[in-house]
Parts: C-alpha cells; structure tokens; sequence
C-alpha cells in the first residue's frame, strides 16, 4: 500500500501537545473502572451502592476515587441528599454522554474480540 493511498485511515497527529492532550484524556476515560462506570451510568442515575454492587470486583475506595476523577473531568455529576443516611447519586453530565457510544462500542468490540484475542494469547504462549 502507497503511502498516498486515499483509502488508508491517518493516525492522530503525533506531534509532542496532540500526542500529550489525547494521553491525558485517555488515562482518564480508559482505565478499566472509568469504563465501567460510564457504562454503568449509560442507564440512568446511579446511587454509590448501586455501582458498588453493579461493577464486580471495585472496592468503595477505588469506586470513590474514580468517580472523583469523572466529576473533576466533568464526566459526572454528584448529587448529595440530606438524609440519614446521606444519599448520594451520580450521573452523567452531557459532556459524559457524549463519551455513551464510544465507551460501548468499545465494550461490545471486546465481548465480540475476546475469543480470538485469547486464542492468539494461547498461540503466543505456546510458542514462547
């Protein structure tokens, strides 16, 4: 393939401050409990219990400490209810919804991938 094939899919700029703003957005959004969450809140509000019982294997500290770093990014919303005891939900804010499509179809491709990524993992580890 040429490289002035107009069929081929350019890569992101990888000059040094494109290349540092997408890692810090990725660091953020990537990580495997913000993928979560996101596709957790994709439904709907959630309480901070709902999450802990919806998403297998967090703990309340990495649960918190995630969702803190989705409201500083603007991702989440957290709403406190006065009540004994203090109710606390979360949602997506409409910048964090803009993120519902990528995120999902970033879950099902590795529903869908997993398979033939395990096969190859089993060829790899055969070989080595």
């Amino acid at each position: 393939m040429s490289s002035t094939d107009t069929n081929v899919t350019r890569p992101l700029d990888v000059a040094p401050e494109p290349c540092k703003t997408v890692t810090t957005v990725l660091a953020r959004i990537g990580d495997k409990w913000s993928v979560l969450i996101i596709m957790e809140l994709d439904a709907g509000q959630r309480r901070f219990t709902e999450l802990m019982r919806a998403i297998a294997g967090i703990s309340q500290r990495m649960l918190a400490r995630t969702l803190r770093g989705l409201e500083r990014d603007g991702l989440v919303t957290r709403t406190v209810t006065p009540s004994i005891p203090p109710r606390v939900d979360y949602e997506l804010t409409s910048l964090g919804r803009t993120l519902r499509g990528p995120v999902n179809a970033l879950g099902q491709w590795a529903l869908n991938n997993h398979p033939a990524i395990t096969a190859a993992q089993t060829r790899f580890d055969a070989e080595s």
